[in-house]
């Protein structure tokens, strides 16, 4: 099992980035894979900026959610890569944690790494992804302290 998928969340926030890397890190002591799932829905306009900000990546909420998703998963497997990590994206829509949970059943995941902390946004409580995603993944959780 050891070699079986990690999948890990992220909103393109630097917080999320840490739990990205520690996915990463686990990943390579396993050699697993990682797969960086990303939810349209964890966008908020201003996520949007923050997020263009860390990545170099121009966004917007002018309905290019999907793309800016998109760069920043991609940026994520950029950087897993440059550690030797094997990963693969998924842009998801709709609500965070379930994008997290259908992506782990699918690949059969061994762990689901989130950070405990992100950004928020009109339809995001602080913390609600990590605690939803801990109560009902059929695999290990591991919250990583990104605060």
């Amino acid at each position: 099992m050891s070699d079986a998928p990690i999948v890990v969340g992220t909103d393109g926030s630097p917080s999320a980035n840490r739990a990205v890397l520690k996915a990463g890190e686990l990943a390579g002591l396993l050699g697993a894979p990682v797969h960086v799932v990303m939810s349209c829905e964890s966008i908020a306009s201003v996520a949007l900026a923050a997020a263009g900000a860390a990545y170099g990546t121009v966004v917007s909420d002018d309905g290019t959610a999907r793309e800016a998703a998109a760069a920043i998963v991609d940026r994520a497997r950029a950087d897993l890569k440059q550690s030797e990590v094997k990963a693969e994206v998924h842009v998801c829509e709709g609500d965070p944690a379930e994008a997290l949970l259908s992506v782990a059943d699918g690949v059969a995941a061994q762990m689901i790494v989130v950070g405990n902390r992100g950004m928020s946004g009109a339809r995001r409580v602080l913390g609600s992804v990590p605690n939803r995603v801990s109560h009902r993944a059929s695999c290990a959780v591991l919250i990583v302290p990104t605060g």
